[in-house]
């Protein structure tokens, strides 16, 4: 599998838990945040910030167990565009991987949403010969899963509440988790600057909390939402669910809303 974010912590605020768990079943696991977190200080300057960034990252990987890929840009430079796409399926396909963890469609920040956007296009050419990669790598054929985490806050960037597909419950994983979140150490004043998290860790914490109350069965819990298969894969496929067993459930409530939609369109 490979979780694909737009900044360093992204993956361990809203996706680790969930690839832990993968990780103890056996899965092999990979970790890239598109971005190399060059703007997130009001202490450092870009260059040095890059580098303290990059070292963090990998010490949290390796805490995840998962393989580290480097950075592809610079903070606020992540586009929806074929440069940096051709950069993404080059990784994607370099992994192979039968399951991606990313960002929500929907989010507060346009590096978040325009990673999920590179993340999804990139996945639906891992089997296209003609859409070329840089570097170039080999296609592949077996099955794409997406999965998007949910947004920060849990709902969009106009407010509005996002609903997750389904819980996989992290509370066995909470301790890894926030080990390897603590890696972020630049990112304390950081986000208590810009977004008011006086303790990052706390902030995890309770988003996990909240989410474990929300599945009404788990203490602590990651949120996704299963993106259409077409494209991606030949049926529609759940393999979260397939190999995280007990520790997945299914909204209910989410998928009876979406068949009413399905149906009313």
């Amino acid at each position: 599998m490979l979780a694909i974010a737009a900044h360093p912590d992204d993956i361990e605020l809203a996706m680790a838990g969930t690839l832990l768990l993968l990780k103890a079943v056996g899965c092999e696991t990979h970790y890239l945040n598109v971005a190399n977190g060059g703007c997130g200080s009001v202490q450092h300057d870009a260059r040095t910030l890059i580098r303290m960034r990059a070292a963090e990252a990998q010490s949290a990987a390796q805490i995840l167990g998962a393989t580290f890929h480097m950075s592809l840009t610079n903070d606020l430079e992540i586009f929806y565009d074929l440069k940096t796409l051709r950069r993404v399926a080059a990784v994607i396909r370099e992994v192979k991987p039968a399951i991606v963890l990313t960002h929500s469609p929907q989010d507060y920040m346009e590096d978040h949403s325009n990673t999920c956007r590179l993340a999804v296009t990139a996945a639906f050419a891992h089997g296209m010969p003609n859409f070329k990669t840089t570097p170039a790598r080999s296609v592949f054929q077996n099955d794409v899963t997406v999965y998007h985490c949910m947004p920060h806050g849990f709902c969009d960037g106009l407010r509005r509440e996002i609903i997750p597909g389904a819980y996989v419950n992290t509370t066995s994983v909470q301790r890894a988790k926030l080990a390897a979140l603590a890696e972020h150490r630049s990112q304390q004043n950081w986000l208590d600057a810009s977004q008011g998290m006086n303790s990052y860790l706390a902030a995890m914490e309770n988003m996990s909390r909240e989410m474990g109350q929300r599945s009404h069965r788990f203490q602590h819990a990651e949120g996704w939402r299963r993106h259409l298969h077409w494209g991606l894969s030949a049926q529609s496929v759940d393999p979260l669910a397939d190999l995280l067993g007990k520790n997945y459930l299914i909204n209910k409530k989410y998928e009876t809303e979406l068949g009413k939609q399905v149906y009313a369109a």
